[in-house]
């Protein structure tokens, strides 16, 4: 018998398929063509047909013994049809174009609606009876009743018939508030979470039409009309749903439950209210174990290889570090695919412009949500920049030594690989980008704790990598661009310790996850490495040459134009550099007789002017003037 049992969810497919096909951005239209196709495939493959041709075969009748999921999904995406023809009706007589047709929409869609009335009644029909012979389990009844009393209740509001809405809307919500409390899985919660605070506003709506003094407090009235009326709208309920407890129990000592783990920001829960939401986190929380037992096993790899080594006279090459980065891998892409997930709900809300007005006061939306996973999914990833700089700062020496630095104990220079530092400074520039992001972010600004927590690892992290850039210039003989990053460095320094002056507690060092281990004795450290570094690095440009600015010297290297030029222009180069800034002025020297000759004395000529030509030859006087002379061109000369 248990091979005939029904595996039937009606809310599970409902929201699926709800929103994969449109619903999701209130496409009704695509939605009911996706009814549509999906009914004619199903009728396709039960062999349910009325035949080819004109000639019209009729069903057999649908029995508790060869009904099958197929039959219930039918009735279900019939309903489905059309409820969301109606929807789209309703929407259609709102608009201005339609005016002149408006009534008639209407009447269309409250015809399709009394339609999705039918086929649910349908479907609850055959849930009772398959229940009755022990084929469905009592979840998959409870879902049933659950989508037929919302369907009807609906119905009943857009007919204005308020009690009675009311009434089916509350035992609903009765209904689903037990499949929350009872659900095997984090995921089952969600669900029925999700459709409790959807059906949520049409509950206090209801109640305020029919003039209640607290229409707002949705849980006391759904109280009040369940313990009166579920007895009327469910069959038996109270032993349904001690079936349904025990059939939950019976699952979660048989089975390991999928629960999520609580999530809590500043003391406080984070209900997740949404199915897919909790698909996602429930990857994350199995990436974050498989990390922490691989933090686990690789600290006592490293603890026995460094006993070992230390045995053997040798220093650990860090090899373990190389494997903890690896293991970041799985859990930022779980993290990706969580942001990617909620980022496509904030959507979805934004654009339909609706809210989570159906969950109590004070709940976390899902914009709230969003802005948490994108928060863990920049501290690991800070966390992961982290450990690699130091599994690459690991592979040289405990201190970073630059190229040509000596040591103190051997006095030999120590040679680093060059693409150390640069591939350190890249690192430290995503973990810049990383925390600037975290900044920004609503959770984080909202709180000053927090925010001042984050700016002070701003500051040190930028004061890190001008460090590290400056032994990266130091390598290529830059050594005044180097002193000039480590002014910014101790500038960027002084503004983490004012940072960490504005709060007592350090909400990142205190949290569960610390992925940015932090204080200030890591600051004065930094602060002494910074001080070494811009004196040696002087002490490295003077041995250089001399301390001087490369193109400060005093000799001028005349350029190629004027070994040209000169042959034949006489050039002053002490008033060009004098009018160029790069030479002293002369003192004014008394004025002196200058006697005549002098002043007409010829100036000095060129190496061109020396060279020896015939004078040109004086031009003739003219003989004789009057025509003759002008027309002499023409007439010749005699």
């Amino acid at each position: 018998m248990t091979d005939n049992i029904i595996s039937f969810r009606a809310l599970q497919l409902a929201n699926e398929q709800r929103n994969a096909y449109g619903l999701r951005y209130s496409d009704f239209t695509r939605y009911r063509k996706h009814c549509a196709n999906r009914t004619h495939r199903l009728r396709s493959s039960l062999k349910s047909t009325h035949g080819k041709g004109r000639e019209f075969k009729k069903l057999p009748p649908l029995t508790t013994e060869n009904i099958k999921d197929g039959h219930l999904q039918i009735l279900l995406f019939e309903a489905e049809r059309a409820w969301a023809y109606s929807q789209d009706l309703i929407a259609q007589s709102l608009q201005p174009a339609n005016e002149d047709q408006a009534g008639t929409l209407r009447h269309s869609a409250t015809g399709r609606f009394r339609r999705a009335v039918h086929w649910t009644t349908q479907l609850l029909s055959h849930a009772q009876s398959l229940f009755a012979a022990s084929r469905l389990t009592a979840e998959g009844l409870i879902q049933a009743t659950i989508y037929t009393l919302i369907v009807n209740g609906r119905f009943l509001r857009y007919r204005d018939d308020f009690e009675d809405a009311l009434i089916q809307l509350s035992v609903a919500r009765y209904l689903l508030d037990e499949l929350a409390s009872r659900a095997a899985t984090s995921r089952e919660q969600a669900l029925a979470t999700f459709f409790a605070d959807d059906i949520g506003p049409e509950i206090r709506y209801c109640a305020h039409e029919l003039g209640r003094a607290k229409a707002y407090d949705v849980d006391t009235i759904v109280k009040e009309m369940s313990a009166k009326y579920k007895d009327d709208m469910v069959e038996q309920c109270e032993a349904l749903l001690d079936k349904f407890r025990k059939e939950s129990e019976a699952i979660g000592k048989g089975e390991n439950r999928r629960k999520l783990v609580p999530l809590v920001w500043e003391g406080q829960p984070i209900p997740v209210r949404n199915p897919e939401v909790v698909d996602v986190l429930l990857r994350v929380q199995d990436a974050e174990a498989k990390l922490s037992a691989a933090r686990v096993s690789q600290q006592k790899g490293i603890d026995i290889a460094d006993g070992v080594e230390a045995k053997k006279g040798k220093q650990s090459n860090g090899s373990g570090s190389k494997k903890g980065v690896a293991a970041y891998d799985a859990i930022l892409l779980a993290l990706s695919d969580a942001e990617d997930a909620s980022r496509k709900l904030v959507e979805a809300q934004q654009q339909t412009g609706g809210s989570s007005t159906g969950s109590s006061a004070g709940t976390r939306d899902i914009q709230f949500i969003h802005a948490y996973i994108v928060y863990q999914l920049l501290s690991r990833r800070i966390q992961r920049d982290l450990l690699l700089i130091s599994t690459l700062l690991s592979s040289q020496s405990s201190r970073p030594i630059s190229k040509g630095k000596k040591t103190k104990a051997s006095g030999k220079k120590e040679q680093v690989d060059a693409r150390l530092y640069p591939a350190v400074v890249k690192l430290l520039d995503t973990v810049v980008q990383s925390l600037t992001q975290m900044r920004n972010l609503s959770i984080v600004d909202e709180s000053p704790d927090l925010a001042a927590a984050v700016e002070a690892r701003l500051t040190f992290t930028k004061a890190r990598r001008c460090s590290y850039l400056g032994q990266c210039y130091v390598a290529v003989k830059k050594h005044a661009e180097a002193l000039t990053l480590i002014q910014h460095a101790t500038i960027h320094l002084r503004e983490t310790r004012s940072t960490l002056t504005t709060f007592d507690v350090d909400p990142i060092t205190t949290s569960s996850p610390v992925f940015y281990p932090f204080s200030e004795a890591d600051v004065n450290s930094l602060d002494s490495s910074i001080a070494e570094d811009g004196l040696q690095f002087k002490n490295e440009w003077f041995d250089f040459n001399g301390g001087t600015i490369e193109g400060d010297s005093k000799s001028y290297k005349k350029p190629l134009f004027f070994d040209i030029a000169l042959n034949y222009v006489q050039l002053d180069m002490d008033r060009l550099q004098q009018r160029a800034g790069k030479a002293p002025t002369q003192p004014a020297v008394a004025a002196t007789p200058v006697s005549v000759e002098a002043e007409k004395k010829p100036p000095a000529k060129t190496r061109l002017e020396e060279v020896m030509r015939p004078a040109s030859p004086e031009p003739e006087a003219p003989t004789r003037g009057g025509l003759s002379s002008l027309l002499g061109g023409w007439w010749g000369r005699k």
